[in-house]
């Protein structure tokens, strides 16, 4: 291992919630403001995963006040506390660009993913 992997594995967060392209989630994160600290929530559909390893981050989206509003987070960040998964999408693409076209309840509706039984 380089020295650069090595550094790059202390950083890495091991707690995650495993989460897919086309889920619905929450990402809580801290926001210091001046010495105050508080967490807040930004819930949306993830329409991409990029990168691998420490540099590995991801797109979400959602409608804010009839408008469309993308973030992205590092997913190793410190500043994120931790991710909610509200419901399963199932998508058959990587990357959900084509809801960026979309208006109302279909630019936020995805298929939900159905549980098996086994």
């Amino acid at each position: 291992m380089t020295i650069i992997e090595t550094i790059e594995q202390e950083h890495m967060k091991t707690d995650l919630t495993p989460f897919g392209v086309g889920d619905s989630i929450r990402v809580h994160t801290r926001v210091i403001e001046g010495e105050k600290e508080r967490v807040q929530i930004y819930a949306g559909i993830v329409i991409g995963r990029k990168g691998t390893g420490i540099n590995e981050s991801f797109t979400v989206r959602r409608i804010s006040y009839g408008e469309g509003v993308e973030r992205v987070f590092p997913l190793h960040s410190p500043r994120i506390a931790k991710i909610e998964v509200e419901k399963k999408g199932a998508v058959r693409r990587a990357k959900l660009n084509y809801l960026r076209q979309r208006k109302g309840k279909s630019a936020t509706t995805v298929k939900e993913q159905q549980q098996s039984l086994s």
